[in-house]
């Protein structure tokens, strides 16, 4: 099982579900409480209520195994996920000192894998058109980070350690189960379809083999598994305690800062990110970072074909027909 990619940045390149695009109403900057949102609250049905009616006469499976379903398919869904490119339109808002929105940033992407390895491109910033030049960095940038990506994969292959297509470690439903707890399963609906929700709580006593693992031993939070399809339809978290590495000069995470993410369902054979947002404050070396807030939409799925030479502006992508979202 994956985070989105804002949830590994956050968590110092730990993985759920691809970048898919990487949250949430925790104890955020919002002051508001932990638990569910209020859209999570309005789109979601008691059990006994979803689907066909009859939800609540099946019994809920168990949750170990429910999680280890939801790891397999994961992965399944990579193969189909590498033939789809979408958009993805990020707004950051930063705030000052008491509160108030200082800086608004909106910057544009295409979301696509090229040789294994998802992707982001800047298309825009701001509204505005990348110049031929700012183009061309953005390649030379793409190139070098699949380059990275491929480099590590091949390097933990050596060592027999498994990881994410960008080639960082990777945790385990099993690692989950073993620094934490899944709990409190329930039958809910939400857009429309039968999910089981099951909260996850950090355990502060777990024995942790790595910063990543200390990271997750401080999380709580909630999934929700789309019944049927058995992956991950949203997640929603929080951080218990601040973190930091390298005295917080390669990241520093405030306790409370919440994250979260959405999937949908796309031409009725793939999930990709819908959305993802994150409140408080954190960064990471200097790749990301933020004091407020951070959503990310996605949206314009398509089916594509990409072909590339890990070269300094040599990427291409030929779009195929656009997909029905």
């Amino acid at each position: 099982m994956k985070l989105s990619r804002r949830v590994v940045v956050l968590t110092v390149a730990l993985a759920m579900v691809g970048r898919a695009g990487l949250v949430g109403w925790g104890q955020a900057v919002d002051g508001h409480g932990a638990g569910q949102s209020g859209a999570a609250v309005a789109t979601e049905k008691a059990d006994g209520k979803a689907g066909d009616g009859k939800a609540g006469d099946r019994p809920l499976p168990d949750i170990p195994t429910l999680m280890h379903e939801v790891e397999a398919h994961q992965k399944a869904s990579e193969a189909i996920q590498k033939d789809y490119l979408f958009r993805s339109v990020e707004t950051q808002q930063e705030l000052d000192g008491h509160g108030g929105v200082k800086k608004t940033a909106v910057k544009e992407y295409d979301v696509f894998w090229m040789n294994g390895v998802p992707v982001h491109r800047l298309m825009k910033k701001d509204g505005r058109e990348l110049s031929a030049d700012e183009q061309k960095k953005e390649s030379e940038r793409i190139d070098k980070e699949a380059a990275k990506a491929k480099a590590r994969r091949a390097k933990a292959e050596e060592q027999g350690k498994e990881t994410d297509p960008r080639g960082h470690e990777e945790i385990t439903v099993s690692r989950f189960l073993e620094l934490g707890s899944f709990t409190n399963a329930r039958r809910v609906q939400s857009n429309g379809r039968d999910t089981i929700a099951v909260d996850f709580t950090g355990d502060p006593k777990a024995k942790t083999r790595s910063r990543v693992e200390d990271v997750i031993r401080d999380l709580a939070g909630t999934v929700w598994v789309d019944e049927e399809d058995r992956v991950l339809s949203k997640v929603e978290g929080r951080f218990l305690n601040s973190f930091k590495i390298g005295v917080g000069l390669v990241a520093n995470i405030q306790k409370g800062t919440s994250f979260g993410m959405e999937q949908r369902k796309v031409n009725g054979e793939v999930w990709l990110p819908a959305m993802e947002e994150g409140r408080g404050a954190a960064r990471f070396l200097l790749l990301f970072s933020f004091n407020g807030s951070v959503r990310a939409v996605q949206s314009d799925y398509r089916k594509f074909k990409a072909t590339s030479t890990i070269l300094p502006g040599m990427s291409t992508v030929e779009e195929n027909d656009a997909v029905p979202q």
